[in-house]
């Protein structure tokens, strides 16, 4: 079973047995646009401390200097090389592990963020924010002509989504078996300040339905995005905890990386999710209400 934390000394032997904290963002961090009280204030106490402080997120909305604008708009400490996005993390694996080549682009059901992280990795991309592909006009298939050069389909949260970016994708990856078929996160949900909303996942799901196939995905809990963060900080995963809301995005990726987990009952999961007949067989080694509990241990 999880440990509860629930004392002074609970929050103080944790912060003493981990030198990296690697911290998801929505439900944990903040809400929306709204802050988790106590947030900033623990996040300045662990580098008080001399402790690592590193951000991995599912959402690829934005990419990590978009992130960084957030990070300054909510008051919050961050440098853009301690923010990990499944968007980064996927233009990574596209250029470095796919080795794209740079006559072919990449097709994408998503927004800016996807776009932008393509363009540091060099990779040209079509689809995405363009206007042509935004509109709620029927798709006129008969006078589509579709970009041979396109070698990669790769999806995200897309809060744009329309049937004329679900039929492009599925056409290029029907009618060419070559085409990667890849997806940022897999999330079926994320929080916002009023409420779950549909994630990535929801997203694409026409998408693998009408192909009658998974895509590779990149994000948490797969072990593409702890390489990513691995080969630009070194630490030791024995003194590492990944915090979290998520029991199979969070959670997962901290135990498929060998990390110590502690769960924020803050965002997605609730305590029914952890305890009880129905409870998940994905148990976290720690578990409190949200990171301001951390709060106990500042002078």
């Amino acid at each position: 079973m999880a440990k509860r934390l629930s004392t002074k000394q609970d929050y103080q032997s944790l912060i003493d047995d981990y030198d990296t904290w690697l911290f998801d963002c929505d439900g944990v961090l903040w809400e929306g646009n709204r802050l988790i009280p106590g947030a900033t204030d623990i996040l300045a106490f662990l580098r008080s401390q001399n402790k690592s402080v590193i951000f991995v997120t599912n959402n690829a909305t934005q990419s990590r200097r978009m992130y960084k604008g957030k990070f300054d708009k909510l008051g919050v400490e961050a440098h853009v090389d301690e923010i990990f996005g499944s968007a980064y993390a996927a233009a990574v694996y596209i250029s470095s592990v796919v080795k794209l080549p740079k006559d072919k682009k990449v097709y994408v059901v998503g927004m800016a963020g996807i776009e932008e992280e393509l363009g540091v990795e060099n990779i040209q991309c079509i689809g995405g924010t363009d206007p042509v592909d935004n509109t709620l006009e029927p798709f006129d298939f008969g006078s589509w002509k579709p970009d041979p050069s396109v070698g990669a389909v790769l999806c995200g949260l897309d809060l744009s989504v329309n049937y004329t970016k679900l039929s492009k994708a599925f056409q290029y990856l029907l009618k060419n078996p070559e085409c990667h078929f890849l997806a940022t996160n897999g999330d079926s949900t994320y929080p916002s300040a009023y409420g779950l909303l549909p994630g990535a996942g929801a997203v694409m799901s026409p998408v693998k339905t009408a192909l009658g196939r998974e895509p590779l995905y990149i994000g948490k809990p797969n072990p593409t995005m702890l390489e990513c963060i691995k080969a630009k900080h070194h630490f030791d995963p024995k003194r590492t905890i990944m915090v979290g809301d998520r029991l199979n995005t969070d959670i997962e990726f901290g135990r498929n990386g060998g990390l110590s987990t502690l769960l924020v009952l803050s965002g997605i999961t609730k305590e029914s999710d952890i305890t009880g007949p129905n409870a998940s067989s994905t148990v976290p080694e720690y578990v409190t209400g949200s990171v301001g509990d951390f709060r106990a241990v500042i002078p």
